[in-house]
């Protein structure tokens, strides 16, 4: 009985041995692991998804990020460069016990891109599992860890004008319900139907009956076509007025 504790023991220590190896080692692997074991229990507390996105706008470049406070931040830096530690003075501040005070740093370059930079932190920098004993360029979709702090890195450099939206669609947004209920974009069924001849009779009938001040943010952004046919659909859906 007392070899078979011993060998018990014996076997648990090895499993623990690996265990802390593959954690030093591939942290990120079991980050991924618990993310897909929440995936199939729900009712277990979801590992937070951590992130840094890299943004290199035409006015300026910075960085938006989870890391701090739990909140999503934009982060601009006069220099590029945000420095990432437990000590109050990073820009970027962690409260992780495995983390230096000066651990890394984010630095962009231009006409180059984003890097990822080690202060000679204790516990290392890893981009991928790849230790960085240099400076690391950083691509889209890179897995960074730093101390027991694992997180995605993004790289936003373009920036598409995506069409617009489609009559038919506009028009369905105009008669929705107001959330209060309180409000319709239609007349009362009761309401005769006004005749209309030209489009600027529908654009004057338009503001006065209170639709403007619904959706004044985005109307004048319409050319006058655009308006005169959003008018035409609108009142071309009202029950013809039966005087009988």
């Amino acid at each position: 009985m007392a070899d078979f504790a011993q060998t018990e023991i014996e076997r648990r220590l090895t499993l623990y041995q690996v265990f802390l190896k593959l954690y030093e080692h591939h942290s990120g692997l079991l980050d991924e692991i618990l993310q897909l074991e929440n995936l199939y229990q729900p009712s277990l507390k979801r590992v937070k998804t951590y992130y840094v996105n890299g943004i290199v706008d035409t006015a300026a470049v910075y960085l938006m990020t989870n890391l701090c406070d739990n909140q999503t931040q934009s982060l601009r830096q006069p220099q590029q460069i945000w420095t990432i530690g437990r000590g109050r003075s990073s820009g970027i501040c962690v409260p992780d016990s495995y983390m230096s005070r000066r651990h890394a740093a984010i630095q962009h370059i231009e006409e180059e891109g984003f890097y990822l930079i080690d202060f000679n932190s204790t516990n290392g920098s890893f981009v991928n599992e790849q230790r960085a004993v240099e400076p690391i360029k950083l691509k889209d979709g890179d897995r960074i860890r730093l101390g027991s702090l694992s997180f995605s890195f993004f790289v936003e450099d373009k920036c598409r004008v995506l069409p617009t939206v489609a009559i038919e669609l506009l028009m369905q947004l105009m008669n929705r319900k107001s959330d209060s209920k309180a409000e319709i974009l239609t007349y009362p069924r009761d309401r005769p139907k006004i005749l209309i001849d030209s489009p600027n009779d529908n654009l004057e009938i338009f503001r006065n009956s209170g639709l403007a001040d619904k959706i004044d943010h985005w109307y004048e952004n319409f050319s006058s076509e655009q308006k005169s046919e959003i008018l035409d659909r609108l009142f071309s859906r009202q029950k013809p007025y039966n005087p009988s």
